[in-house]
């Protein structure tokens, strides 16, 4: 595990988080509270349809929540929006590219997006591609990229405004075990440097590897927080995964 969550500020608080959507009667969030602490790698764990995605959009200023409150780094998301945006950076589930441009053309575009210009973009863009090891392929099309290169860039534009705060939703679903353990690897290098970050993934050792504190959640609310291996000790649990079905049982969630 990385970062330390002790003594350190704050670097988000979200707080009686609701949301519904048109035509549903049930909330995707209810009561969602998280706290996380700068610095910390924080994993965001929950069955399909528990509103991980949902609690990301939201936090991540790209969804309006029904009622609640989010504040990053002090700042309410609802009335500092353009400053926060600045500040955080996202890796979303899906991937966020264009398929007829180049690995490098993608990030030049997507950096003049963030206010990159000149010399500024270029250096930024050829230290990211060679941050997630696609200097050699940067010319290709994203078309012909394997799913781990695609997630490699998709990871890329997320840090090229070099965020305080960087969400990440799923960013290894799919991919081979090699781009996996890569991107893993780059992510504690992002920690070591000072970015936090919020991780949502299905799998378990991952966030046991990663996060220095975790909150597993269901039905949109979070069900218990705080650091994996007191969680897994205090429960008398054998690991992560065995916390996570006890809390989320294991009929599917398809």
């Amino acid at each position: 595990m990385t970062g330390n969550s002790n003594d350190r500020s704050i670097a988000l608080q979200a707080s009686g988080l609701i949301k519904f959507y048109q035509g549903n009667d049930r909330p995707a969030l209810d009561g969602f509270n998280v706290e996380i602490s700068e610095g910390c790698i924080f994993g965001l764990l929950g069955p399909n349809g528990a509103g991980k995605t949902t609690a990301i959009s939201i936090m991540s200023a790209l969804l309006k929540a029904t009622e609640g409150m989010v504040k990053i780094f002090n700042l309410d998301i609802r009335d500092r929006t353009a400053e926060i945006k600045d500040m955080i950076g996202l890796v979303p589930q899906e991937i966020a590219l264009y398929r007829q441009l180049s690995g490098r053309e993608n990030l030049h575009y997507f950096g003049r997006l963030y206010g990159l210009r000149g010399r500024a973009l270029s250096d930024r863009v050829e230290e990211c591609l060679d941050f997630v090891g696609l200097l050699p392929k940067a010319e290709q099309r994203v078309e012909a990229y394997s799913g781990g290169m695609k997630r490699r860039v998709n990871l890329a534009v997320g840090i090229l405004h070099r965020p305080k705060l960087l969400f990440l939703d799923e960013p290894t679903v799919g991919i081979d075990a090699q781009s996996r353990d890569m991107i893993l690897a780059r992510l504690i290098d992002l920690n070591k440097q000072g970015t936090t970050m919020v991780y949502t993934t299905h799998y378990m050792e991952e966030a046991e590897r990663l996060c220095s504190d975790v909150a597993i959640m269901d039905g949109g609310q979070v069900l218990i927080q705080g650091s994996p291996t007191e969680l897994i000790k205090n429960g008398g649990h054998a690991d992560l995964q065995e916390m996570f079905f006890t809390l989320t049982g294991r009929t599917l969630r398809d």
